[in-house]
C-alpha cells in the first residue's frame, strides 16, 4: 500500500518483526482502528435509524431487526476489525489460519446471539398475540420451546465451531453418548422433572391462569418452567413445586367449570310442628328460585339427628367464580333466616337434657344394698316396680 510504503521510506520503520516491517504492523493497527471505528459509529447510526422508523411505522420487523442490531456484541466486531488488520499483513500459514478460525468462531457465536434474539422475538410475539384471547396453553409452552429452540441453535453452533477447528464431531458424538449415560444418571431427578414438562405441555392437565389445587394447596398457575411449576396461591406467596411432584399428585383444575354444585344442610328442633316442618322444603326452594344465575336441584328432610332435624339442600350456581357462589349463598342463609324467624321454626344446636332424680325419692327397702359404683345410674321407681 502506498501507505505503507511512505512509513518503510523511514529507516527506522523498516526494522522487521516476525516477517513484516514496523510500517506494515503500523499499517496493520491503523486498519484495526479505523475498522472497529467504522463499524461501531456505522452500527450506532443503523441501531438509531431503525429505531425512529420502528417508532413511525410501528411494523414487527422494524422490532425484530432492531433487536438483532441491539444484539450485536462488541467484541464480535472487533474480532471483525482485527480479521480486517491482518489482511494488510504477510502471516504465514499458521498465524493467517488462526486468524480465520477466529474470526470464523466470532461469526458463529455472533450468529447464535442472533438468533436467539429472533427465537425470543418470535415467540414473545407470538404469545402477545394469543394473549388477548385467553390462550393460556401457549404461554405454558414457551418456557420449553424457548428450551428446545436455543438447545437446538447452539448445538449447531457448536458443532460447527468444533468443526472449524477440525475436530472430528463423529467420534465426538460417540464420546458424548457413552458419557451422558453416566450423567443422566447422576441428574436423573432433573432429568425426571425436565420430562414432566414436556409430559405438562403435550398432556395440558392445566396452564398458566387456570386455578388448581393440588393436594391442600391452591393457586393459580403463572408459569410453567422446564423443572418446577410457579402458583400464586390465595393468600399471595408464591408456591414453586417440581414438575415431577405436580403429576404425581392429584390436581384439581377449575377452569373448565362452568358451573358450581352446591350442597349445604341446616338442622331444626324436634318441637316443630308437623305442617311446618312439611312446609320446608318448598320455602327454602322458593328462596333459592328467586335468586339470580341459580339452578334449584333438590331440598329434602335428610335425617333425624341426635339434637335436630336435618334437611338437605343442593342447588347450583351458573357461574364459576367464587365469589358470585359466595354472594349467592349469603343471600340464601339471609333470606332462610328471616323465612324461619317470620314462621317461628327454630334451628337446632346441640343440646342435652339431664333428668335429675331426688334422693329422699328412693325407699329405704329398695335402696340397692351396696353403693352405687361410679358411673352407675340409680335405678327410677318404674324400673325398680318391673323388677
Amino acid at each position: 500500500m502506498k501507505f505503507e510504503r511512505t512509513l518503510e521510506s523511514v529507516k527506522f520503520l523498516s526494522v522487521r518483526f516476525y516477517g513484516n516491517s514496523l510500517a506494515a504492523w503500523i499499517a496493520a493497527a491503523v486498519v484495526l482502528l479505523a475498522a472497529f471505528l467504522v463499524l461501531r459509529t456505522g452500527l450506532g447510526l443503523l441501531e438509531k435509524r431503525r429505531a425512529r422508523l420502528a417508532a413511525a411505522a410501528g411494523t414487527k420487523l422494524d422490532d425484530l431487526l432492531n433487536e438483532v442490531l441491539r444484539a450485536t456484541r462488541t467484541s464480535f466486531l472487533l474480532v471483525l476489525s482485527l480479521y480486517a488488520g491482518s489482511l494488510a499483513l504477510v502471516l504465514g500459514p499458521r498465524p493467517q489460519k488462526f486468524v480465520s478460525v477466529l474470526a470464523t468462531i466470532a461469526l458463529l457465536w455472533q450468529a447464535g446471539i442472533w438468533g436467539t434474539r429472533v427465537l425470543d422475538f418470535t415467540i414473545t410475539e407470538l404469545l402477545a398475540s394469543r394473549a388477548a384471547e385467553g390462550d393460556g396453553e401457549l404461554a405454558t409452552m414457551k418456557g420449553a420451546v424457548s428450551f428446545l429452540g436455543r438447545l437446538g441453535l447452539w448445538s449447531l453452533v457448536i458443532v460447527l465451531v468444533l468443526s472449524s477447528l477440525n475436530v472430528n464431531v463423529t467420534t465426538l458424538i460417540a464420546g458424548f453418548g457413552v458419557g451422558g449415560i453416566a450423567v443422566a444418571l447422576a441428574v436423573q431427578n432433573l432429568l425426571g422433572d425436565l420430562f414432566a414438562s414436556f409430559s405438562i405441555i403435550l398432556d395440558q392437565p392445566f396452564a398458566v391462569g387456570h386455578f388448581i389445587v393440588v393436594d391442600n394447596l391452591a393457586g393459580t398457575v403463572e408459569h410453567v418452567g422446564i423443572k418446577s411449576t410457579r402458583i400464586r396461591s390465595l393468600s399471595g406467596e408464591e408456591l414453586v413445586i417440581s414438575n415431577g411432584d405436580l403429576l404425581k399428585a392429584r390436581i384439581h383444575n377449575f377452569r373448565s367449570l362452568s358451573e358450581r354444585r352446591v350442597l349445604f344442610s341446616f338442622g331444626i328442633v324436634y318441637d316443630t310442628p308437623y305442617e311446618k316442618l312439611e312446609a320446608i322444603p318448598a320455602m327454602v326452594r322458593g328462596i333459592i328460585e328467586r335468586m339470580n344465575n341459580v339452578r334449584f336441584d333438590r331440598a329434602h328432610f335428610k335425617e333425624y339427628g341426635d339434637s335436630s332435624l336435618n334437611f338437605e339442600v343442593v342447588y347450583y350456581v351458573l357461574s364459576p367464580d367464587y365469589t358470585v357462589y359466595m354472594d349467592i349463598q349469603q343471600a340464601i342463609n339471609l333470606a332462610i333466616f328471616k323465612k324461619f324467624q317470620d314462621e317461628g321454626i327454630g334451628f337446632a344446636f346441640p343440646t342435652r337434657e339431664v333428668y335429675v332424680h331426688q334422693a329422699g325419692a328412693v325407699s329405704q327397702a329398695s335402696a340397692p344394698a351396696s353403693p352405687t359404683a361410679p358411673g352407675q345410674a340409680l335405678a327410677s321407681p318404674s324400673a325398680r316396680r318391673s323388677e
